[in-house]
């Protein structure tokens, strides 16, 4: 067992802060908080850093130069994370935008041989669509949009018995409450995204076990004063959990405020990039089901003007929030990394910095820009 002491730094678990403490890793798990250093361990001097939980994001198209609709492979996820890790994301969820049938099921199974081969950064897939309301599409092809039948049922049942974490958008015009239920007590994880959705049947839906909304505000019934939508049912909704997009183009900040202070728990909304290939890269633009998606000014749109996904990542997203918002960093900190994690109900082995939980860690300057990341306790080079 090889043993690694992070000293000088000031550690934050994701709840508390430690001063004078190291944080002692092992194996990919933290050990503990501690005053003192095991005998053998490698020292890191975090040098005055802020040692805080690594970024978890659930809803990723692409980055580095690769979107997951074109590299459906285990080398195009292992891409992605690499890209998305220099911004302090240490695990996340390729995200597939709707598709065809073919290119859906190479996605699951580029899912499969990257968990078999523990690639890093991998927490799950999310597949986004194709079971959507086309009056709600938003960048996703209507042609490619359509209604769950058993065999898409079967294969998402499937995919989480024998691989894992799994998270699929759908909407109630084309996935009916029946099969919501199913997939929830089946253990995937159900969100309701780009539907027209009434609030009372997107509660009846929560009520089912759909645990959250996709990207807030974004593609979904709106809040209005006589029918609250899909809005006002994730932010009414105790158990419903939240991804908001923090980019400042997406959602005006102060919609963004008022659905922070408003939001009833224990669900909570946590952040999502929603980012496209162009993260890590200079390209001026991308492909999406041959489409040309535009980049200008941080944002990505269709010729039209319809927003294509998002050009920002985690870190910035986290430093949004903060110093626009105003919402203390630890707030910020926990929309990146425990709320995604207890979102997709595993936030009790990831998501902070406590003994068992994976040792996904970045020490942050005091600026807030990234001196280092950890996944799983080996340091990215």
């Amino acid at each position: 067992m090889t043993l690694t002491a992070i000293t000088g730094g000031r550690i934050f678990d994701g709840r508390d802060w430690h001063d004078g403490r190291s944080l002692i890793v092992a194996d990919g798990r933290v050990t503990a908080i501690s005053a003192g250093i095991p005998a053998g361990a490698r020292q890191v001097d975090a040098d005055g850093a802020l040692v805080v939980p690594g970024f978890i994001d659930l809803q990723v198209n692409g980055g580095g130069g690769v979107m997951f609709n074109d590299h459906p492979t285990p080398e195009g996820i292992a891409r992605i994370a690499r890209a998305h890790a220099r911004f302090g994301t240490t695990k996340l969820l390729p995200t597939l935008i709707t598709d065809n049938r073919a290119v859906t099921a190479e996605a699951r199974k580029a899912g499969r041989e990257a968990a078999a081969r523990n690639t890093a950064g991998f927490l799950g897939i999310h597949l986004e669509g194709p079971h959507l309301s086309v009056s709600r599409k938003g960048a996703h092809d209507p042609a490619l949009i359509r209604p769950m039948e058993a065999a898409d049922l079967e294969a998402l049942l499937a995919y989480r018995r024998e691989v894992g974490l799994l998270l699929t958008t759908i909407a109630t015009e084309n996935v009916s409450i029946d099969q919501a239920r199913a997939l929830a007590e089946g253990g995937v994880t159900v969100s309701l995204g780009h539907t027209d959705t009434t609030c009372v049947e997107a509660l009846d839906y929560f009520a089912a076990g759909v645990r959250m909304a996709t990207h807030l505000f974004n593609a979904m019934s709106p809040l209005g004063h006589r029918e609250p939508g899909l809005v006002g049912a994730a932010i009414h909704g105790g158990s419903a959990f939240a991804g908001l997009i923090a980019d400042g183009f997406h959602v005006d900040p102060v919609s963004m405020g008022v659905a922070l202070r408003a939001k009833q728990g224990p669900g909570r909304i946590f952040i999502v990039t929603d980012a496209m290939s162009t993260i890590g890269t200079d390209d001026a633009g991308l492909m999406l089901n041959g489409r040309r998606i535009f980049r200008e000014g941080g944002r990505l749109t269709l010729a039209d003007g319809t927003l294509a996904g998002a050009d920002i990542d985690m870190l910035s997203s986290v430093l949004f929030v903060h110093r626009r918002l105003g919402l203390p960093i630890e707030e910020a900190i926990r929309m990146a990394s425990l709320y995604p994690a207890e979102a997709m109900g595993v936030g009790d082995r990831h998501g902070r910095l406590l003994p068992g939980y994976a040792a996904d860690i970045l020490l942050l300057e005091p600026s807030l820009s990234i001196r280092s990341v950890f996944i799983d306790g080996a340091e990215l080079e």
